[in-house]
């Protein structure tokens, strides 16, 4: 178990199989630019670092949510300021999500805890078949948590009770990953081990459709990795999703009949914003794509083998983090460069996302910022 989770890993990572003896690619330079614009901290905290796992912060109308491997906070969302801190009493592997009242986390042996979104308090604690590596989702009163092995649970948020499980048969080899689940319009979407995406139906967990993403192909079990390791998006027509070692697929969202698919390989994932959908591939180029038949409109490979996220679009721009703690803002017209700034120094490894007019990021040691552009 620990060798094929390193060494999947270390595959994605690396772009290098286990084993097979080649040295790993350097990753590039960054290059001298003329900025266009500026990127802002409005405010920035310290929660603590993350450990091995991918903490992302949660986010309401009135409140920052974050957790550290021990702790669980909540902040002012305009301000930054410490509202309250809760210890969950278990080491956090997978969070935040908020909504409906609640602030839910995971933790490495499949706890998962609702706690009151006000006060901090612990309402329910309940567990799951195998450790939780990302934000448990709540929507319409049920709490969604994926867990490391791929089982889906939907429980009552209220009380924590098991309302439906949807799971599936996995391969032998599969990539430890942090990808969770996306819930709109009443149905959860996820990506699976073997380059598979379903749609649930949220309230009972019935399988609204399957759909073949990718199939593995190669002559080694390394090569034929095909897993959806990354989140996939989805607006009320369509859902894309993209594997690694594999391709990007776009389907009815509703229906998941293919409406277009093209060859990628990537373990960052995707945006879907507007008529265009953005996407970071396996060596860390940036893409922007037409929506609606998968044209290239442009792409950007300055930052190659730097462990780019996944872009997050807002304004007229696109925003990542990479390995090294650098924020790299981007055009979203043509792909160029506009502005650069350091975080931390520790990786950034989950995309940005939304704050009012900015965005959020959460580096590895624990730095929690709200940026936003200026020019």
């Amino acid at each position: 178990m620990n060798f094929f989770r390193f060494c999947g890993l270390a595959a994605l990572l690396l772009l290098n199989g286990c084993g097979s003896g080649k040295a790993a690619l350097k990753p590039a330079e960054l290059l001298k630019f003329e900025p266009t614009a500026r990127l802002e901290v409005r405010w920035q905290q310290s929660v603590g670092d993350a450990g091995f796992n991918v903490l992302t912060p949660g986010v309401t109308r009135e409140a920052v949510f974050a957790a550290s491997a021990r702790y669980l906070y909540r902040f002012e969302r305009d301000s930054g300021k410490q509202v309250w801190r809760s210890e969950p009493g278990f080491t956090v592997s997978g969070g935040v999500g908020a909504g409906e009242g609640l602030v839910l986390v995971g933790g490495d042996k499949g706890e998962v805890a609702a706690f009151d979104e006000a006060g901090g308090k612990l309402r329910w604690q309940a567990k799951v078949s195998s450790e939780v590596l990302s934000a448990p989702q709540v929507s319409a009163g049920v709490v969604v948590v994926r867990s490391g092995n791929g089982r889906i649970a939907g429980l009552n948020a209220l009380t924590g009770e098991r309302l439906w499980l949807y799971e599936r048969a996995t391969p032998a080899l599969i990539v430890r990953n942090h990808a969770g689940v996306v819930i709109r319009n009443g149905m959860v979407y996820a990506g699976f081990a073997a380059g598979r995406v379903a749609a649930i139906g949220l309230t009972k967990g019935v399988v609204i459709w399957e759909a073949a993403v990718s199939q593995p192909r190669g002559n080694t079990e390394l090569e034929r990795i095909s897993d959806i390791t990354s989140l996939p998006v989805v607006d009320d027509a369509q859902l894309c999703a993209v594997a690694f070692q594999g391709r990007l697929v776009c389907f009815d969202a509703i229906r998941g009949n293919p409406l277009w698919t093209r060859d990628f390989s990537s373990d960052k994932g995707l945006a879907l914003f507007g008529a265009n959908l953005y996407l970071t591939d396996a060596d860390g180029t940036l893409y922007a794509l037409d929506k609606s038949t998968g044209a290239t409109l442009w792409k950007n490979g300055q930052l190659a083998r730097r462990g780019v996220t996944a872009p997050y679009p807002f304004d007229s721009y696109l925003l990542a983090g990479d390995f090294e703690g650098y924020l790299h803002l981007f055009s979203a017209d043509d792909g160029s460069l506009a502005a650069r700034r350091k975080t931390d120094g520790s990786a950034i490894l989950a995309a940005p996302s939304l704050l009012g007019d900015g965005a959020l990021v959460q580096t590895r040691d624990g730095q929690l910022l709200s940026v936003r552009v200026s020019r």
